[in-house]
């Protein structure tokens, strides 16, 4: 005992004498799966052990290959953190190739489907068909005379003078006769009914009876005012010239679709409401308040056909001019030739840009445009719509 407590108390300088006397001696563990130390990871244990552990020099090449582990650790970390940012664009770019490599596969599955269930659908379809051939005929010939009809009345009006009167005659026969040949073929439906606001007569109305009735209601009331159209172009020139006709024209297809909107009230309102279900009060009040809400919608689609309304009443009762009546010296100035009808000028009109037209030239041309035909300098403020004698092909079935 007092040998060590000698050896204890030397005074460091010799050497020998402090590596004979180390009485220490260092066990490193480390945790984890790899080699590398962390914060935590290295434990040392003191234990006093016997001289010849002092003597094995192993002591020393453990506390040498603890520094050096971790400084490697500390490298190879740094270098696995470049290593991952410099893969990070690589794994985005994966990324969104498994996710297009995705879409395509389901696009390839969603056609494989439909490849197999083809011929199902094809036997479904004829089914459907064969079931709604009359009113699918049906529907087919009234667009197909209402696109005849529309095209012939446009061309006409195109015309101006030299409109045939006899297309206009045949036109007016054919719509009248098309619309009699209708209501005939289904009278027992009394389907023109619908046109003076009444519900024709069918003990009950499902959804797609409904949608016969409104579809063949609003190409009738087509049918009916092209006729008008037609009765306008057979009036003379010296009754009524081409620029009074323009705005009539306008005036007629304001009013057709103004009538239109309201003509499927009564049946889509009838629909809704479920006539004969009174039994049933949830449904009943499901009716109900569904009829209420699309009378609703009915009320605000009607204030804003009503304020465009007003503005054609407007054009129709003032009919703004575009120009004033120019001189024989500013027609020579321009050889006397317009430049839309490449010919003589019939009661020029001197727009505010000084370019000079035929009056029904630029009023033909104002019906679409607003602008100069030669210059685009604005002239009008508003498209004068439906001049030309076109008709809406929009279908009112609501």
């Amino acid at each position: 005992m007092q040998a060590n407590r000698s050896q204890l108390h030397s005074p460091p300088g010799t050497g020998s004498s402090e590596d004979a006397s180390t009485p220490l001696c260092v066990h490193t563990r480390l945790t984890g799966e790899g080699s590398c130390l962390h914060s935590g990871d290295v434990h040392i244990q003191i234990n006093p052990i016997p001289k010849e552990c002092t003597e094995n020099p192993s002591s020393r090449n453990t506390r040498s290959g603890v520094h050096s582990c971790a400084h490697g650790c500390v490298h190879s970390r740094l270098r696995s953190h470049s290593h991952s940012e410099a893969r990070l664009p690589d794994d985005t770019a994966t990324e969104s190739g498994d996710h297009g490599s995705s879409s395509f596969s389901e696009l390839r599955y969603l056609f494989k489907w439909l490849q197999k269930s083809l011929p199902y659908i094809l036997i479904l379809s004829v089914k459907l068909v064969m079931q709604h051939i009359t009113g699918i005929s049906l529907g087919i010939g009234l667009l197909t005379t209402f696109m005849y009809a529309n095209k012939s009345i446009v061309n006409q009006v195109f015309l101006r003078e030299r409109s045939s009167k006899i297309q206009c005659a045949w036109l007016l026969v054919f719509l009248a006769g098309s619309s009699v040949l209708l209501y005939y073929t289904f009278h027992s439906q009394s389907l023109y009914y619908s046109l003076i606001f009444l519900n024709p007569t069918l003990d009950h109305l499902s959804f797609w009876e409904v949608l016969w009735i409104v579809g063949i209601t609003d190409f009738i009331l087509k049918f009916f005012f092209m006729g008008l159209k037609c009765l306008i172009l057979l009036v003379p020139p010296f009754i009524m010239p081409f620029k009074s006709k323009g705005y009539w024209y306008m005036l007629l297809e304001e009013l057709c679709q103004y009538y239109r909107t309201f003509v499927p009230i009564p049946v889509w309102f009838r629909y809704l409401v479920s006539y004969g279900e009174f039994g049933n009060v949830t449904r009943w009040s499901l009716g109900i308040l569904l009829a209420l809400l699309y009378l609703i919608l009915k009320l605000l689609e009607f204030f804003g056909h009503l304020r465009t309304f007003r503005q054609v009443l407007r054009i129709f009762f003032t009919r703004p001019s575009y120009g004033v009546a120019a001189s024989k010296r500013q027609c020579s100035d321009v050889d006397d030739i317009c430049s839309i009808c490449q010919a003589e000028f019939q009661k020029p009109i001197l727009l505010i840009c000084q370019h000079i037209f035929c009056e029904e030239c630029i009023t033909l041309w104002f019906s679409r445009e607003k602008t100069c035909p030669l210059c685009r300098t604005l002239i009008s403020d508003h498209i004068n719509k439906w001049k030309d004698g076109a008709t809406s092909s929009h279908l009112q079935i609501y």
